[in-house]
């Protein structure tokens, strides 16, 4: 009995506790769910396929699918120039999302873990600027952008989706700022670190994911936005989803070389989606499990 005894407590002591492994159970949801995955990206991947097709071969009805792959449609894309849109596209989203990080941080952290009076107020103040619809304030937004001589001009791209932004940046964060635990200001407040100092080195590595996530988000909404950039451009700060637009022709619409340009503008966000796959799933999962 005690060799028994001590030879459990050996193999305690030596490895990590032996955990019975969990049998995989066949679920009908989990079917459901891959099937969910598979409609969602069977279009980006039909858009892909397209994107190698002849023109005469995207516009076949049944759609081919064995043909030669060709490369014409990405040439053809570069040569009517979406280098321009392109780069429009990288400046306003990138530099609204900075903006967006630089003024929602703090304003998120000092609405969660220092909130003062009449709290609620700003939150519902942050909040009730997404319920107007950009289409109700159009024509005054075309008329002050007019008036100031920002019409075609990027930097009223970068305004408008900063604060286009901003609220959802703002309550998204707050609820990341609310799951840090107020002692840990307090003990770097004993150890005599000011409050910049606390924030940088104690409170932002916790959130550091879901920030991460809000920035992503912001990302997506800048990139993929085309009403305002629609209305507020036309040739010097064309992003791309107008861009995208001159495809589609009066007299017809060439699916090749719009898969191909739809392509290469999704490409980007992709991108930034795989990159920050990990602190993305961290931080949208922030305080789920506690």
């Amino acid at each position: 009995m005690t060799t028994t005894t001590a030879e459990k407590a050996t193999a305690t002591r030596d490895g990590a506790p032996v955990r019975k492994k969990k049998s995989k159970k066949f679920s009908p949801w989990g079917i459901v769910a891959w099937l969910v995955g598979l409609g969602f990206f069977f279009p980006v991947f039909w858009m892909v396929l397209t994107s190698f097709k002849a023109e005469s071969d995207a516009a076949t009805n049944p759609p081919k699918l064995f043909f030669v792959p060709t490369l014409d449609q990405y040439a053809a894309v570069f040569n009517q120039g979406i280098g321009p849109a392109m780069l429009n596209s990288v400046f306003a989203t990138a530099m609204s999302t900075i903006l967006v990080l630089l003024l929602g941080v703090p304003a998120a952290f000092a609405l969660s873990l220092r909130p003062v009076r009449k709290t609620s107020d700003a939150l519902f103040f942050f909040m009730s600027t997404k319920m107007l619809p950009v289409v109700a304030a159009i024509l005054p937004l075309y008329v002050i952008v007019s008036n100031i001589g920002l019409l075609d001009n990027i930097w009223a791209l970068v305004i408008l989706y900063t604060s286009m932004n901003l609220p959802i940046a703002v309550w998204m964060m707050r609820s990341f700022f609310l799951e840090v635990p107020g002692e840990l200001l307090e003990a770097a407040s004993l150890d005599g670190a000011s409050l910049w100092r606390s924030v940088r080195e104690v409170i932002l590595p916790l959130v550091s994911p879901g920030i991460a996530a809000t920035a992503l988000i912001c990302v997506i909404f800048a990139w993929n936005e085309f009403f305002l950039a629609v209305n507020l451009t036309a040739v010097n700060a064309q992003t791309m989803p107008v861009y995208l637009v001159g495809f589609i022709a009066g007299e017809g619409q060439y699916w090749a070389v719009l898969s191909a340009a739809a392509t290469m503008a999704a490409l980007p966000v992709i991108l930034c989606g795989w990159f920050a796959q990990n602190k993305l799933v961290r931080g949208l999962s922030f305080g789920a499990i506690k």
